[in-house]
C-alpha cells in the first residue's frame, strides 16, 4: 500500500538516528507523528473501502448460491409436475449460476484476504503510533533535561569566567600593594639623615623637675607670710 510508504520507511529505520540528524528533535518527532496520523486517516478510509468490498462480494456470492438452490428446487418441482423440459431449463440455468457462484466465491475469498490484511495494517499502524507517542513524551522529557544541562553548562562557564576575573583582581591588588610598599620604602630612603647630636642635646638640656617646682612653691608661701 503506497499510503504506508512513509510509515514503513520510518519504522524500518532507526528513529533515534533520524532524531540525531535533526536540529530540533522535539519538532522532528512531532512532524513524524503528524505525518503518521495523516496516513492513519488514509488507511482507515482505505480499510473501510476494502471491508465494504468484502461485504459486497459476500453478498453477491450468497445471492448467487441462493439462486443455485432456487433453480435446484424449481427443477424438482418441474419433475414432480412431469415437465421434464422445464426441469432441464432450470438445471441449465443452475449450471450457469454454479459456474458464476464459483467465480464469486473466489472473488469473495480475495476480498476477504485483502480486508484481513488491511485491518492488520491498520491495527499495527495504530499500535505503532501509540508507541511513538509514548516515546515522544520520553524524548521531550530527555530534551528538556538536556536543555537544562546546557543552560547549567553555560552558567558554569560564566562562573569560571568570574573566578578568572576575581583571580585577575587579586593579582592586581598584589601588584598595587607591592607598588605601595616600594613607594613607602623609597620615602624612607628619601628622608634627611638623622642628626644624633641634636638628639643628645635634647636629652641633656635643662628641664623643670618636681624638686624645682616644690622649691618654687615654698618660696611663694614664705613671701606671702
Amino acid at each position: 500500500m503506497s499510503i504506508l510508504t512513509r510509515f514503513k520507511d520510518i519504522m524500518a529505520s532507526n528513529i533515534n538516528a533520524l532524531l540525531d540528524k535533526a536540529e530540533d528533535p522535539e519538532k522532528m518527532i512531532d512532524q513524524y507523528l503528524r505525518n503518521l496520523n495523516k496516513d492513519l486517516g488514509k488507511v482507515k478510509s482505505e480499510t473501510a473501502s476494502v471491508m465494504a468490498e468484502e461485504k459486497r462480494a459476500k453478498r453477491a456470492w450468497d445471492e448467487c448460491k441462493a439462486d443455485v438452490d432456487k433453480m435446484q428446487k424449481y427443477a424438482l418441482k418441474a419433475l414432480e409436475a412431469e415437465n421434464e423440459a422445464d426441469a432441464r431449463k432450470f438445471l441449465e440455468r443452475k449450471a450457469t449460476l454454479t459456474e458464476k457462484e464459483t467465480q464469486l466465491h473466489q472473488a469473495y475469498e480475495l476480498a476477504s484476504s485483502n480486508a484481513t490484511q488491511m485491518r492488520q495494517m491498520h491495527d499495527k499502524l495504530v499500535g505503532d503510533i501509540k508507541e511513538l507517542e509514548s516515546r515522544q513524551s520520553m524524548i521531550k522529557g530527555k530534551a528538556a533535561v538536556a536543555k537544562t544541562q546546557e543552560r547549567m553548562n553555560k552558567m558554569g562557564a560564566s562562573v569560571t569566567g568570574a573566578n578568572k576575573s576575581i583571580s585577575a583582581f587579586d593579582r592586581m591588588e598584589d601588584k598595587v600593594n607591592k607598588q605601595l610598599d616600594e613607594a613607602k620604602a623609597m620615602a624612607e630612603l628619601n628622608k634627611a639623615p638623622q642628626d644624633d647630636i641634636a638628639d643628645l642635646t635634647d636629652k641633656y638640656s635643662s628641664s623643670v623637675t618636681v624638686d624645682d617646682e616644690l622649691a618654687a612653691l615654698k618660696a611663694q608661701l614664705k613671701s606671702e607670710d
